[in-house]
């Protein structure tokens, strides 16, 4: 009778660690999903930056510097993308698409900044979808970061909290990492006045 007792609250014990377990295994899989939602507005924004570069070569000669350093850092966050992507909950690869991604955002501001000083250029067609399709994939982008931190969140309060905690550790459920930016405004698509 008292091997029976001892085995079924073994029985339980084990299935209680499954249990924890799985839920872990699932949140970490959320925060996969979320960050493939990313995935795909970032790779729009990416797409749309040469298109912009090559819209804008024509009118900006001289600010060869500006233009490069705005494909530079778009291939430095497309690279940052497709290594978060391959483990979004490696804190170091969101980490080092935070860092890209900042970087990026101030090149484009500086290249907004420069179209102001070139009228034809900022009340073209061109430039005005340009700057639609930037500011509808930010806030894309924006939305669906929410959404991949709120899976961070909940992955890593899973992993935090007694028992999880010890199945974590046994299992190597390493803690995500949020994707932030350092600041809103650098965020933000700059505001740029197509008026004379």
């Amino acid at each position: 009778m008292g091997t029976t007792i001892v085995l079924v609250i073994l029985g339980g014990l084990l299935f209680y660690g499954v249990g924890l377990y799985n839920n872990l295994v699932n949140r970490r899989n959320r925060v996969k999903n979320a960050f493939a939602q990313i995935d795909v507005q970032l790779t729009r924004r990416y797409d749309l930056i040469p298109n912009l570069v090559e819209s804008v070569k024509g009118y900006m000669e001289h600010e060869r510097g500006t233009l490069e350093a705005v494909i530079n850092a778009r291939n430095m966050a497309l690279n940052g993308l497709q290594n978060a992507a391959a483990d979004p909950s490696n804190a170091e690869a969101i980490k080092a698409l935070t860092a890209a991604e900042t970087t990026l955002t101030g090149s484009l501001g500086k290249l907004f900044a420069l179209v102001e000083a070139y009228p034809d250029l900022k009340a073209s067609e061109n430039m005005l979808n340009f700057q639609e399709e930037l500011a509808s994939t930010e806030n894309k982008v924006a939305f669906a970061r929410q959404g991949f931190n709120d899976s961070v969140l909940s992955y890593n309060n899973s992993r935090e909290v007694f028992p999880g905690n010890i199945v974590a550790g046994w299992f190597s459920f390493n803690p995500a990492e949020f994707l932030e930016i350092e600041a809103d405004k650098k965020r933000s698509v700059p505001n740029v006045s197509f008026t004379g």
